[in-house]
């Protein structure tokens, strides 16, 4: 089956009021919870997780809105706030008897991810983020022509309608695109993996868009209070990004050090799905930071 990672077992786990996600587990040890970007599903982590599955519990879901976990009307700004997300994330993990775990997040994952390390510091006990920037310091970062290439980031913070009406209209070559140009290896997505990712993201515009649309919101405001508020991760944090810093103008390290005390940042040279274009180099970056 294309949307299965190999060994693992499939359930759905209730997480909040209407709300289940479609998690896939397999592995023994400590658990690992690895959260995916967009466009994509869970599916995004089979090579890394089933190589991390021979020493640790992990557990690769599809986050509230997208796959085959729910997707609830957006019926106020929270619906989709990466806090209501994380949320998520951390009643899936106690469903499944962890009330302790490692988090690791790729794109839109890892804001999610980043979210529960600040509101859960307690729960995360280290955590990867992979080819994002905080939400606060990412729209700061966009400035002038160079902010085209997050022309997404601004079709999707629109009023709803419009953006959901435009992607809809012509939803594969929209998602597309971007398995396209983000991607420096396009073999490491193959046909049938792509093709499940446009059906999965085709089914998904409005939640998608409405996620997009609170990083542009709710998402900010939750950061701007953690800074004011001096708060920061407690937790073991590893980013492994593109050499975007140097390409846009800013220091990359320099923007996540705020954030984390305990730091270790890393550039790579694949590309934006680098859990899929380097699973391996992905894989000894997480057994590095959970040794640490």
């Amino acid at each position: 089956m294309t949307s299965a990672i190999p060994g693992f077992d499939y359930q759905h786990v209730t997480v909040d009021d209407d709300v289940t996600l479609n998690v896939a587990v397999g592995g023994a040890g400590s658990p690992v919870v690895l959260l995916h970007g967009f466009p994509q599903t869970h599916l995004m982590w089979r090579h890394v997780a089933v190589d991390l599955a021979a020493d640790h519990t992990v557990i690769c879901p599809d986050l509230r809105g997208y796959g085959a976990s729910d997707k609830p009307e957006a019926r106020t700004v929270d619906t989709y706030s990466k806090r209501t997300m994380a949320a998520d994330i951390v009643a899936l993990a106690d469903a499944l008897g962890h009330e302790r775990f490692a988090l690791a997040g790729h794109d839109r994952g890892a804001l999610v991810a980043l979210r529960a390390g600040l509101d859960h510091p307690a729960t995360i006990t280290h955590l990867a983020i992979l080819d994002v920037l905080p939400t606060l310091d990412m729209w700061d970062v966009l400035h002038g022509s160079s902010a085209a290439v997050a022309f997404h980031l601004y079709l999707m913070a629109q009023p709803s309608g419009l953006p959901e009406q435009m992607i809809e209209a012509s939803a594969d070559a929209f998602f597309g695109y971007f398995l396209d140009v983000w991607a420096r290896s396009p073999r490491a997505i193959p046909t049938e993996v792509r093709a499940e990712y446009l059906r999965a993201s085709r089914e998904a515009v409005p939640s998608i868009v409405a996620d997009y649309r609170a990083s542009a919101g709710v998402d900010v405001e939750h950061d701007q209070a953690d800074r004011a508020a001096g708060n920061r991760l407690a937790m073991p944090v590893t980013v492994v990004q593109q050499d975007w810093g140097s390409a846009l103008g800013y220091d990359a390290a320099g923007l996540w050090r705020a954030w984390a005390a305990d730091l270790e940042h890393r550039t790579t040279s694949a590309g934006h799905f680098m859990a899929e274009e380097a699973p391996d180099e992905i894989s000894e970056v997480l057994r590095s930071l959970l040794a640490r």
